[in-house]
């Protein structure tokens, strides 16, 4: 072990004080291993410090129950066991034996990491599900089926391509050239088959019979269902101007998607982003860190105003203009030809790769020809269930009632998806648990991450502790006295604190 890699704090082997925890937690080593320990009520855990998802430290975290939350993206684990309990984690993390003798802690031996459930080896139940979507939703839902104790089949029809990967990361390191392809996928391949999880890639699903419980696939197969999980996630908008079927314009999605702009930015010198959404600007950010002259092209007169507000909107323009990128707001592109962008203003910006970035809809044709019952997506009841019994929808998708806001709503955020995903296959196995978990989402440009937890599809007034340009603040976005969400920079704990708040003010 090198001098850098050298274990944290003190040994916790030879046994430390409770005086020497700060707020509740103390980071120290066994052996050559980190191992943070958390008191929770009159108990006290040792558990890994760093989150499985991408590493946040867990001693900045908050302690809820016998719980740890992550404070960078909002995953739980259990102390008790380690078991990641939200998503965006999905690995477990170690847990150490913890003896006490009054006000001296002593960590024991690490427990041996429980073994995956062996349910789906018997075949005691004849169920048939089937999951069509390869997304965040619909990965979580059968890794969940089988954590479960499912052991009946599971049929996940996607198609994509690729493996379920890490979708976040196709705008944010990955593309950006600071995380390799390896990192992407959500489970390796093995996964599906030792899981007994029957993974069907570059495959549609041409209709959906509810009265008949089967799903019409592309090749005219038809598989039968049991209970069946609607995942399909939305695609990007289309540009709808003369040039904007080239090879030069991409969207931005998959990872084939993904591959096709970090080769096209092989050569690039100049790009032009269509688009200031969040994943035009992370786009933006990333072709900035592989030198790319970058201009953004919005009809907003702010990037993100909408969402986050104008203070923040300015604040995202002038951290992009401080990494060089350009912008033209309150503007459009009219046409394309070549490398030649016409703007609605009269301007012209020549670019060797285009990035639309102007949203995206969600894929509602197979719930709609099936008949669901839809509302600017597919609606769904507490449990995540379609107007047809034993068809869920999640994810993208889903509009369903949520008790903070009181309304009726619908997301596009990653870890949403993946919550959604737990709790409807949980749903589908009979537990009738309510999706009530609060909306979380991410963004990062360069090294400022804004963190938002809640949903407001409007607001009146905005409330902001700290200063926005000192990239410390957190920010209140209310209706009425109501706060409906909270937006942060490197405010973590007050984020996560918020969250737990809206949790415990359901409606």
């Amino acid at each position: 072990m090198t001098e850098d890699n050298k274990p944290s704090g003190p040994d916790l082997a030879r046994g430390v004080s409770l005086t020497a925890f700060e707020d509740g937690k103390l980071l120290g080593h066994v052996g050559e291993e980190d191992v943070l320990l958390v008191q929770a009520g009159s108990e006290i855990f040792a558990i890994e410090p760093a989150c499985s998802h991408y590493h946040g430290p867990l001693a900045d975290g908050l302690v809820v129950g016998d719980t740890i939350r992550c404070p960078w993206h909002h995953a739980c684990f259990s102390l008790r066991t380690g078991e990641a309990t939200r998503p965006p984690a999905l690995n477990a993390l170690a847990v150490w034996e913890v003896t006490r003798d009054r006000d001296n802690i002593v960590v024991q031996r690490k427990r041996d990491a429980p073994k995956p459930s062996a349910a789906h080896r018997s075949a005691s139940t004849p169920e048939k599900f089937v999951i069509i979507g390869g997304g965040a939703a619909g990965f979580a839902a059968a890794d969940t089926l089988r954590r479960e104790g499912f052991a009946g089949a599971i049929t996940m029809l996607s198609n994509d391509g690729a493996m379920p990967v890490d979708r976040p990361n196709l705008s944010k390191d990955y593309l950006a050239g600071n995380a390799p392809e390896d990192w992407l996928p959500l489970r390796a391949e093995d996964y599906y088959h030792d899981a007994g999880i029957d993974l069907r890639l570059n495959t549609n699903v041409s209709a959906i019979d509810p009265q008949a419980r089967n799903v019409t696939l592309g090749n005219g197969d038809r598989l039968p269902f049991d209970k069946l999980l609607l995942a399909t996630g939305a695609e990007p908008v289309k540009l709808q101007i003369p040039g904007a079927d080239q090879p030069r314009v991409h969207t931005l999605r998959s990872v084939a998607d993904s591959r096709a702009i970090i080769k096209a930015a092989g050569t690039a010198k100049r790009a032009l982003v269509i688009g200031a959404s969040f994943i035009g600007l992370e786009v933006a950010a990333s072709l900035r860190a592989r030198k790319i002259e970058v201009h953004v092209v919005a009809p907003e007169q702010r990037p993100m105003q909408r969402v986050l507000g104008s203070e923040m909107g300015d604040f995202v323009r002038a951290l992009h203009e401080e990494n060089g990128v350009i912008f033209h707001l309150e503007d459009t592109v009219e046409k394309l030809e070549g490398a030649r962008a016409t703007l609605k203003s009269g301007g012209v910006i020549e670019a060797d790769l285009v990035v639309v970035g102007i949203g995206v809809k969600p894929r509602l044709a197979l719930a709609e020809q099936a008949g669901l019952a839809a509302d600017r997506g597919v609606s769904v009841n507490e449990y995540l269930e379609t107007s047809a019994s034993g068809i869920f929808a999640v994810g993208d998708i889903a509009r369903w009632p949520d008790p903070h806001s009181g309304q009726n709503i619908r997301v596009e955020h990653w870890v949403v998806a993946e919550r959604q995903g737990q709790t409807a296959a949980r749903n589908m196995l009979g537990k009738r648990e309510r999706f009530d978990a609060v909306p979380f989402f991410w963004s990062q440009h360069y090294d400022v991450p804004i963190n938002y937890v809640g949903h407001a599809e409007s607001f009146d007034d905005i409330v902001i502790d700290g200063s926005i340009p000192g990239k410390d603040c957190l920010l209140k976005y209310r209706k009425g006295a109501r706060v409906l969400a909270v937006a942060s920079i490197y405010r973590d704990l007050d984020n996560l604190k918020a969250e737990l708040g809206m949790e415990r003010s359901r409606t």
